[in-house]
């Protein structure tokens, strides 16, 4: 197997090393692994592409590569310039440095490089850990999504439906914030919402005296609704969340069909 993984925190970021060792053991001892991430950190951007400007890719090691854009950037590199003559079978993004659950996926870049994954024809896996008290203070904060997340992406693999021609499935996976051997299992979730927070800006003065914006999150150790993935998270399971790029509300199809005429 042939794997393309890439991540919204930046080439030199510890969690692409743990997909790396994840992807390895996908691949198997025939398959290879291919790296094109970020050059630097694009935490935040979503599914943004660099649409306006260039980006510079620049060959760092032996299937490894930097590229100056987006996460869904890098993965087009690398199925339209990397990988061209022999595209990938696969393409996990990740492990993010946080959680992805309930609407911080709307945020991730790490869900971008999965969505464009997917929007390409392939599947694709977004992979995060989620951290808090009982993880932050562990030698290794990814220990869960480290011993997990291979048989996680196995399981769901054998599992998945068949592909459809329209929008592809893609998979959100969060790891809960405990260690290792503290994962009480998996759970399939659907995307929560934390009620109560919201992601919103803090003011602060430089030394000059200019004013800057700084985005802020929400308190993260809210539970979404349960069974949803925020909660599961939090109650010690893995969440795994079937996604689709389709933004249609299709709840709200029928009862708009009166503006009809």
């Amino acid at each position: 197997m042939r794997i393309l993984i890439t991540n919204d925190d930046g080439i030199n970021a510890p969690g692409l090393e743990v997909l790396a060792e994840i992807a390895a053991g996908l691949a198997g001892p025939d398959g290879e692994v291919w790296t094109v991430a970020p050059a630097f950190e694009q935490s935040g951007v979503a599914h943004c592409i660099s649409y306006t400007r260039p980006m510079m890719i620049a060959k760092l090691g032996e299937r490894r590569f930097a590229a100056e854009g987006s996460p869904a950037d890098c993965v087009m590199a690398g199925l339209h310039d990397v990988l061209k003559d022999v595209p990938p079978d696969l393409v996990l993004s990740g492990v993010n440095r946080g959680n992805n659950s309930a609407e911080n996926a709307l945020y991730s870049g790490t869900l971008g490089g999965a969505m464009e994954a997917a929007l390409q024809g392939l599947p694709a896996f977004a992979l995060s850990q989620y951290f808090g008290p009982h993880n932050l203070g562990l030698d290794d904060p990814f220990e869960a999504a480290a011993e997990h997340g291979l048989a996680v992406i196995r399981s769901v693999l054998q599992a998945s439906p068949p592909v459809g021609e329209d929008y592809r499935l893609f998979y959100n996976i969060n790891f809960p914030p405990v260690g290792a051997a503290d994962v009480r299992g998996v759970r399939v979730a659907r995307q929560g919402y934390r009620r109560g927070t919201k992601f919103g800006v803090e003011s602060h003065l430089s030394p000059s005296g200019r004013r800057f914006l700084w985005i802020k999150g929400g308190d993260q150790q809210v539970p979404t609704e349960p069974g949803s993935d925020a909660a599961v998270n939090l109650d010690g399971y893995i969440s795994v969340t079937p996604m689709r790029a389709d933004l249609t509300a299709h709840d709200a199809l029928d009862a708009l069909k009166v503006i009809e005429g």
